[in-house]
C-alpha cells in the first residue's frame, strides 16, 4: 500500500503544476488578479492572478472522486490493479460517506473563496459558512476529536463536538491568515501535510494518507509558480479549502493506541498533541495577529501588515529568507510532533518546552521588532 500512496504526490504534483501554469496565463487574460479585499484591508496590490487555488483543489478532489467512484462501482477492478487494496476495500467503503462529505466541504469553501477573491465578502457570512461546514462534518460524518469524552454522556459528546468545530474553523482561518507572502502558506501547509502523511502511513490509515498525499502533491505543484517572486497566488479559493483539509484530516488521524504495544506512533497519551506541533506556526500567527488587532480596537478579520512574516521583513530579511525561515521552523516543530507519542514522558516534556520556547521567540519578535506605526504601513502581500 505504501508505494501506491507515495505515487499519488507525484501524479498530483504533475496535475497541479500543469494546471497552475495554465491558470497563470488564463488569470492574466481574464483579469482575475489580486484584489483589495474587504474595506480596511491593508495590502500591496500586485498584478498577479489569484486563482491558483483551483489547481490545489483539483489535485485533491479529482483523484478522490475517481477513487470513490471506482470503489463504489468497480471494486474488483481496483483490487486487481492494486492487490494490496483487497484487504482494505471494506474499510474504504465504510469511509466513503465521510470522504464524500470531505469533498463537499472542500468544494463549498473553494466556491466561497473564489467568490470572495472577486467580490470581497464580509467576514460574518464567511465565518457562518465555515461554522456550518465544520458543524456538518463534526456532526454527521463521524469526524470528532477527543471521542473518549463520549464516556461522560451528552455533555462529553457536546464538548467533543464543539472542540472539533472550533479546531476546524481555527485551522481553516490560520492557513488563510498565513497567506500573506509569496510561498508562505503553500510551503507551511505542504510541510504540515507531509508530517501528517508520515504519521498516517506509519499507522496504516490509507484513506487519510492518500488524501494527504494528493494535497501534498497539489501544493508542491502550485509552489513552483508561487515561490518569490510569485507568478500566481492561491487566494481564498485555495487557502480556505487547504486549511479545511488539514484540519479535518488531522482529526481523522489516530495518534495514540495504549492497548497495542506495537502501535507505530507510540502509546503516550501526549501523542494527541501531534497536530498542535505540526500546525503550530499558522495557529500562532492566527492567535498573535488577532490579539494585536483586538488590542488596537480593530476587527481580527481585517487584514494588515502585522504578521510574523512582515515582522521579519522589518528586521531586514528578504522575502525569500523570511519565508524559508518560517518553513524551517515549521518543519522542526512538525518533525518533533511525529515522534511525540513514542517518547518517554520526560522526553515529550522537553519537546513541549522546545515548542513553547520557539513560539516565545516569535512572540518577542512580534512585540519588540518594530513600533506599531511601522507595522501598519502597507507592505508585501
Amino acid at each position: 500500500m505504501i508505494p501506491a500512496v507515495l505515487l499519488l504526490p507525484v501524479l498530483t504534483f504533475l496535475l497541479s503544476a500543469m494546471l497552475t501554469g495554465v491558470l497563470v496565463g488564463l488569470g492574466s487574460r481574464l483579469g482575475a488578479l489580486d484584489s483589495p479585499g474587504a474595506a480596511g484591508h491593508a495590502k500591496e496590490l500586485r498584478p498577479v492572478p489569484n486563482i491558483g487555488g483551483i489547481a490545489i483543489v483539483a489535485a485533491v478532489v479529482v483523484p478522490l472522486v475517481i477513487g470513490l467512484l471506482t470503489i463504489a462501482l468497480a471494486p474488483e477492478a481496483l483490487a486487481a490493479r492494486i492487490p494490496a487494496l483487497e484487504d482494505h476495500l471494506a474499510r474504504l467503503d465504510h469511509s466513503a460517506p465521510a470522504a464524500w462529505g470531505l469533498v463537499a466541504g472542500v468544494l463549498v469553501l473553494h466556491a466561497m473563496g473564489l467568490w470572495d477573491d472577486r467580490r470581497s465578502l464580509a467576514a460574518a457570512p464567511k465565518l457562518l459558512v465555515q461554522l456550518a461546514v465544520a458543524g456538518c462534518v463534526a456532526g454527521f460524518l463521524d469526524t470528532r476529536m477527543l471521542t473518549m469524552l463520549d464516556a461522560y454522556g451528552p455533555l462529553g459528546f457536546t464538548a467533543s463536538y464543539m472542540l472539533t468545530v472550533l479546531w476546524i474553523v481555527a485551522v481553516t482561518n490560520a492557513i488563510n491568515f498565513l497567506d500573506n507572502m509569496d510561498g508562505l502558506a503553500g510551503g507551511v501547509a505542504a510541510i504540515a501535510a507531509a508530517a501528517l502523511l508520515v504519521a498516517t502511513l506509519l499507522n496504516q490509515q490509507w484513506f487519510v494518507a492518500a488524501t494527504l498525499a494528493c494535497l501534498l502533491g497539489g501544493l508542491m505543484g502550485f509552489l513552483i509558480f508561487n515561490f518569490p517572486p510569485a507568478r500566481i497566488f492561491m487566494g481564498d479559493g485555495g487557502s480556505l479549502p487547504t486549511g479545511f483539509l488539514l484540519a479535518v484530516l488531522a482529526v481523522r488521524t489516530t495518534y495514540v493506541d495504549q492497548v497495542d504495544p506495537d502501535f507505530a506512533l507510540g502509546g503516550g497519551w501526549y501523542g494527541i498533541f501531534l497536530p498542535l506541533l505540526v500546525l503550530a506556526i499558522p495557529l500562532y500567527d492566527l492567535a498573535a495577529v488577532s490579539i494585536i488587532r483586538i488590542r488596537r480596537g480593530q476587527s481580527p478579520w481585517v487584514g494588515d501588515q502585522r504578521h510574523l512574516s512582515h515582522r521579519l521583513l522589518l528586521r531586514g530579511m528578504t522575502k525569500s529568507r523570511a519565508v524559508l525561515s518560517i518553513w524551517a521552523l515549521a518543519a522542526i516543530l512538525a518533525v518533533s510532533g511525529i515522534v511525540l507519542g513514542s517518547l518517554r514522558p520526560w522526553q515529550a516534556a522537553l519537546v513541549g518546552l522546545q515548542a513553547v520556547a520557539a513560539l516565545g521567540v516569535l512572540a518577542m519578535l512580534e512585540r519588540f521588532t518594530a513600533p506599531d506605526h511601522e507595522a501598519s504601513r502597507p507592505g508585501p502581500s
